[in-house]
């Protein structure tokens, strides 16, 4: 198997988080933490991906690797005030903003448009994330399965997990309406997993085990009680995943992404327009004309970002 010993934190990027970027870097971040946000409330889009395809992926996961190191500073009194400087800050603070921001404010919208336009929404975001399947293939060098023996691994790595994802997206789906605050926090300690790794949807986990709408409600109503459950056990998920991932990434980055791939390309049965409501896939129906226009607008929107960030990653490994 290749290991790659790409890692998501430099020594750059240690000194990128002691120093203030210009003013449009810093909305550019409160821009992408929208972006993350609204994923985060669509069935089937992942956080990750978002974050992925924006260029803060391995800044994000590395700044959230030393912030999960502060809890295990503060228990073995060792120097927590270390870990909290790692951090990149000018990146996670406005990042953090813009996703708050936009999970308060599109919720109730997306709620909307999700179950009253199910079959347009499902288009849209398929397209989205059907296109979403090439960008983890882009992080990968040249070279970085050699021989036999590690293409062989890759390949099975990806149809694994595309196959485990269509299997998990195929169950019958249901919806509570007054879920128990011990589901809620376990649930949430899964969901989490969607900001961090690509192709991992949280909203659509949340829709599987019948706590999408509640969740979304709970944030248009600021139900307390319920968010402080979520977050808690957001945090315990966070704590708990991003640690390996960061471990993953640091020692089989190329592997990593071709997991990404997989699970991105098994999500796309969960998108797939025409469904009935315990999830069972239908037949094309007459409404294709508008959802193939949304699949194809879907398309192109991941396109052009993936372009855009493509050259801002050229330029800026030529100026390094």
């Amino acid at each position: 198997m290749t290991t790659n010993t790409r890692t998501p934190s430099t020594s750059n990027d240690d000194e990128r988080a002691r120093t203030r970027p210009p003013a449009p870097e810093l909305v550019a971040n409160v821009v992408r933490g929208g972006a993350i946000g609204l994923a985060e409330t669509i069935p089937g889009v992942s956080g990750g991906t978002v974050a992925l395809i924006t260029g803060i992926y391995p800044r994000a996961i590395a700044s959230a690797k030393h912030l999960t190191d502060v809890p295990k500073a503060l228990a073995l009194r060792s120097d927590w005030r270390g870990a909290l400087r790692q951090v990149d800050w000018w990146l996670i603070g406005p990042v953090a903003l813009g996703m708050v921001l936009m999970v308060f404010s599109v919720a109730g919208i997306m709620a909307d448009f999700v179950s009253n336009q199910p079959t347009y929404s499902k288009a849209l975001f398929m397209g989205m994330i059907a296109m979403s399947v090439a960008i983890p293939f882009l992080e990968i060098r040249p070279g970085a399965f050699p021989t036999v023996r590690s293409r062989m691994t890759a390949a099975g790595v990806f149809v694994v997990l595309a196959a485990g994802v269509i299997i998990l997206t195929s169950l019958p789906r249901g919806e509570s309406t007054d879920p128990s605050l011990i589901l809620v926090f376990a649930a949430a300690t899964v969901a989490i997993c969607a900001l961090v790794l690509p192709g991992v949807s949280g909203s659509f986990f949340l829709l599987v085990i019948g706590l999408y709408a509640p969740t979304l409600a709970a944030v248009d109503n600021r139900d307390v009680s319920y968010l402080a459950v979520f977050a808690l056990g957001a945090v315990v998920g966070l704590v708990t995943f991003v640690r390996v991932l960061e471990w993953l990434l640091a020692n089989f980055y190329n592997l990593a992404m071709i997991a990404s791939a997989g699970l991105l390309l098994g999500s796309l049965r969960a998108l797939w327009p025409w469904q009935a409501e315990d999830g069972s896939l239908l037949a094309i129906g007459d409404d294709w004309p508008g959802a193939l226009g949304l699949f194809i607008v879907g398309v192109l929107v991941v396109s052009v970002v993936a372009i855009i960030q493509r050259r801002l990653a050229n330029k800026h490994a030529r100026t390094a």
